[in-house]
């Protein structure tokens, strides 16, 4: 059985990151969504948020699976029986980002690092984008699955103390 692990902060879940979990599951036989702890990050939704979003939104993807990671990302690929890490590319700032830290976990651990094109119509889809849209009153749920708006929303409120 193949297992790749797809990690990332998903603060929030994006339809872009549903693509590349779709895609990656149809070239592994199984995909571990891994919610991160980015300690350079201050994420809006808490850990265990972001862990029940991305189940609620992977919910009807068969051989999909979200957990949260927190510590090396290969550590935890060899505890999993993963031989793959994806991540999705939108352009060649992703890739240049992405490159080192890909050589870097090979270093590591041996594990490898699989790098999936994400579809062009969500290209400028990104978490980072969506909070900001959000922040701001702009509807974002084109751009998330169905309860992410909602859940943004009231982390906002909270955030904001409002």
């Amino acid at each position: 059985m193949t297992v790749a692990v797809l990690p990332g902060t998903f603060d929030p879940v994006t339809l872009g990151h549903l693509d590349i979990a779709r895609r990656a599951r149809a070239l592994f036989d199984e995909v571990i969504v891994a919610v991160a702890h980015n300690s350079t990050k201050a994420p809006l939704l808490s850990v265990d948020e972001r862990v029940a979003l991305a189940r609620a939104a992977t919910s009807d993807l068969d051989g999909v699976s979200v957990e949260f990671v927190d510590g090396l990302l290969v550590d935890f690929c060899v505890r999993r029986g993963a031989g793959a890490i994806v991540k999705g590319l939108r352009g060649g700032a992703d890739y240049d980002y992405e490159r080192p830290m890909a050589l870097m976990n090979r270093s590591l651990t041996g594990v490898e690092t699989v790098f999936i094109t994400g579809d062009n119509a969500l290209s400028h889809v990104a978490s980072s984008l969506v909070r900001d849209v959000a922040r701001h009153g702009g509807d974002i749920s084109a751009y998330v699955p169905d309860g992410v708006a909602d859940a943004v929303a009231k982390a906002l409120v909270r955030d904001t103390g409002a």
